[in-house]
């Protein structure tokens, strides 16, 4: 490639995307024993299901290979139909997308341009500002409250320009929740031109019976959008599965831009695997919550606060900045997640493992909080 290039490609660009960071995911294990020469690193950055996929998806997965040479059933005519019977709405109500990732970056442009605005919370899933940004439209973050959301703010956020909402239950990464009467207070309070997006990517994992469903509050309120994932009690992050219940017309809408083909084969496959395996799942909220019950345990007696959580991940209070208590961690063969991009720079956000996995992560932050790390 030549070095004397004359042309700025940068400049080219939309002018929302000229000042985007792209978005950074947890670092690989591959990648910490290659530069540490490390072996058997424990990986609790990503919220990835410690289980492993489940049994009857990886089955599903590999009779599906057989079909690799032809392209997926763009409308999804399984997944949706197994979807819809367990969820028991229209198959004209979903959306597949690539990861509920892809959902957001669709409905970001359909509804936003350079002339509106889009509502989220601070300390929101970083993929509302990057969509929201991306199309040119105008980011307005709401202060938190209490780690989460506050909704009357959001509600007064909201103005003319506005025609997204974008709300998190439970929130990554504060790991928050709101209850039914909050959430339909909020709906009350939005003008029906304003498409609200509750993204309910950890769901399955919630325990309390208190946590409304968003499905069942989409009778109610057509401008309501659900987005849910396979990634984590599913355990098929690695194949980007996802999905948006909404109103018809809100579907057809996000049909038009995406990509026929999004979900491969095996994907679908697996989806519709994992999404009946009613055992996998009970295990999988099985293992969360022993997991999150041995970090609140170990962490309150390490004296570090921490954020309640009703995900599968725990954010905590470092005594001063986060990254150096990272990095040693990292030299101690575990990985979690900084997130000073979250403008919480003194807090690691640490998924729900195996028990033996979390029992190191709790042995590797005592010696390092011992060592003294990041108090020099």
């Amino acid at each position: 490639m030549s070095e004397n290039m004359s042309c700025d490609f940068i400049a080219l660009a939309n002018r929302g995307i000229q000042g985007l960071q792209p978005y950074q995911p947890g670092k690989p294990i591959e990648e910490l024993e290659r530069e540490l020469g490390l072996r058997n690193v424990v990986k609790l950055a990503s919220n990835e299901n410690p289980l492993g996929p489940p049994a009857s998806a990886l089955r599903a997965y590999r009779n599906a290979a057989e079909d690799l040479h032809l392209y997926p059933d763009a409308g999804g005519f399984e997944l949706k139909a197994c979807l819809s019977a367990g969820l028991a709405v229209s198959p004209a109500q979903i959306t597949l997308g690539n990861g509920s990732n892809d959902i957001l970056d669709l409905l970001a442009r359909v509804f936003l341009d350079e002339h509106s605005s889009a509502v989220f919370s601070q300390y929101g899933f970083i993929v509302y500002p990057i969509a929201t940004q991306a199309v040119g439209a105008t980011a307005k973050v709401v202060p938190a409250k209490d780690w989460g959301h506050d909704l009357p703010a959001m509600a007064a956020a909201v103005d003319e320009s506005t025609r997204l909402v974008f709300i998190a239950n439970p929130n990554n990464p504060t790991g928050t929740c709101l209850g039914e009467e909050a959430l339909r207070q909020f709906m009350a309070a939005v003008p029906e031109r304003v498409v609200v997006v509750l993204d309910e990517a950890y769901a399955e994992y919630v325990g309390d019976d208190a946590y409304p469903d968003g499905v069942a509050l989409l009778s109610d309120y057509p401008n309501l959008v659900v987005t849910r994932t396979f990634s984590k009690a599913f355990g098929l992050a690695g194949l980007r599965v996802g999905y948006a219940v909404s109103h018809p017309q809100i579907a057809d809408l996000l049909n038009r831009v995406r990509a026929p083909f999004n979900v491969s084969v095996p994907a679908m496959a697996a989806a519709v695997a994992a999404y009946t395996d009613m055992a996998y799942l009970a295990r999988s909220r099985e293992v969360n919550e022993a997991g999150m019950a041995q970090f609140t345990k170990g962490l309150a007696e390490l004296g570090l606060a921490f954020i309640p959580s009703a995900g599968n991940f725990i954010t905590v209070q470092m005594p001063g900045a986060a990254l150096p208590y990272y990095q040693a961690l990292l030299h101690k063969g575990v990985i979690v997640r900084p997130i000073g991009v979250y403008g919480m720079p003194d807090h690691l956000r640490i998924s729900i493992g195996l028990a033996e996995d979390n029992a190191r992560c709790l042995t590797a932050l005592k010696h390092v909080l011992a060592e003294g790390v990041g108090t020099a």
